[in-house]
């Protein structure tokens, strides 16, 4: 009998290449934004406008995975992606205007969409070959590091980088650790694909039906729901929280420890009760999270926020792949890409209306009842989708 291949190998390369395009290219602008802004480089405006560029780059990525969504596809431009990655986090330190550093997350959010869609969907494959699918949420757990790792460089590199400097830590680090995930996951033995047999069944190539339309819908709630608070949330400490208190500056590191553990949690609760109902009630969490930041007056909303919201959004995204997976088992790379997709254009959504809700006067923190409202519609839709183990 022959011997099963590691699992932890390719869970690590996977997990290495979410750290890098997530935590070091995408998320660390939200510690960094209140930086920027103290040191002149940016206005609070700028900053969301800045934000929507990076999730336009996004969907732009995830559009180009849904077209890429292949085996043999996805071996070519990941690497591309990757490069694309390093290339763009090295020119952001030299990036000393508002319009220069929006190209760049344009470009940072295109290799941040195709790497994003496109890892996990090469692991998932692989993990369904093995007969091993329960275990594809870990590779989640790379975003949760770079959360981490992300407020520790900019917490680290405080006093002594200003400005477009404050990019140097995370661009350099992201050089060997892109490499290496990248090493590991271009050995994976998954065959190409053959053409199908004509006398054959084949498929519907259809993305959306009864089961899978209420998913979708639901997913693009999720999307609006948790970016505001995972864009903003340090911002709002800042203008919300007392002076002094440890949540002005570590709001961000408290959304990232809150990461840590919610793949495991999210992947166990969605063996246990089904991925159905855990997503239910990671829709129930998140959403009383932001709640909690608009209900609950200064530092107690704040703390809730970063834990609910923190320690769910993860669990939201790799259970509506894998459950996306079992209703269209056929076509999942190409599944996983249209829902990333959507949750992208829902993202850019979210700092764009952000943006001209500052424009008419309106509060940061009054921006989050947007939030609010597309989780609850989210949960609504989550609601019809059916139940499947």
């Amino acid at each position: 009998m022959p011997q099963r291949p590691a699992l932890f190998p390719v869970l690590l390369a996977g997990a290495t290449l979410l750290l890098v395009v997530h935590g070091l290219g995408r998320f660390i602008y939200t510690p960094l934004l209140p930086w920027l802004v103290e040191d002149g480089l940016l206005s609070v405006q700028q900053g969301a406008r800045i934000a929507s560029w990076n999730y336009l780059g996004y969907l732009i990525g995830a559009l180009l995975a849904l077209r890429w969504h292949r085996v043999e596809q996805i071996r070519r431009s990941l690497p591309w992606a990757l490069g694309l990655h390093i290339l763009s986090s090295l020119a952001q330190t030299q990036a000393e205007s508002a319009d220069t550093l929006s190209a760049l997350r344009l470009l940072n959010g295109i290799s941040n969409g195709l790497v994003f869609v496109q890892a996990p969907s090469l692991i998932l494959e692989w993990l369904a070959r093995q007969q091993r699918v329960s275990s594809s949420g870990l590779v989640y757990l790379g975003v949760c590091v770079g959360l981490v790792l992300s407020s520790v460089l900019v917490s680290l590199s405080d006093g002594l980088l200003v400005g477009a400097d404050r990019w140097w830590p995370a661009a350099l680090l992201s050089v060997p650790l892109a490499w290496w995930g990248w090493r590991q996951l271009s050995q994976l033995d998954l065959p190409t694909e053959t053409a199908p047999d004509p006398t054959a069944k084949v498929p519907s190539g259809r993305l959306l039906d009864r089961a899978s339309t209420p998913l979708f819908l639901s997913y693009a709630g999720a999307g609006m729901g948790y970016i505001l608070p995972m864009t903003f949330l340090p911002m709002v400490a800042r203008l919300q929280v007392e002076p002094g208190d440890f949540l002005v500056d570590s709001s961000w590191l408290v959304v990232a420890l809150a990461t840590l553990p919610s793949p495991w949690l999210w992947n166990r609760l969605g063996a246990l009760l089904g991925d159905t109902l855990a997503l239910r009630l990671s829709y129930v969490a998140q959403l009383l999270g932001v709640l909690g930041a608009l209900l609950i007056p200064g530092a107690p909303g704040i703390l809730l926020c970063a834990v609910l919201v923190g320690g769910t959004f993860l669990g939201t995204v790799l259970l509506t792949q894998r459950l996306a997976r079992t209703l269209h088992p056929h076509q999942g790379p190409r599944l996983s890409a249209a829902l990333i997709a959507l949750y992208s254009l829902t993202q850019l959504a979210g700092p764009w209306l952000t943006g001209v809700w500052l424009g008419m006067g309106g509060s940061l923190h009054s921006a989050f009842w947007l939030g609010a409202g597309a989780l609850l519609w989210g949960l609504g839709w989550m609601l019809l989708v059916p139940r499947r183990r």
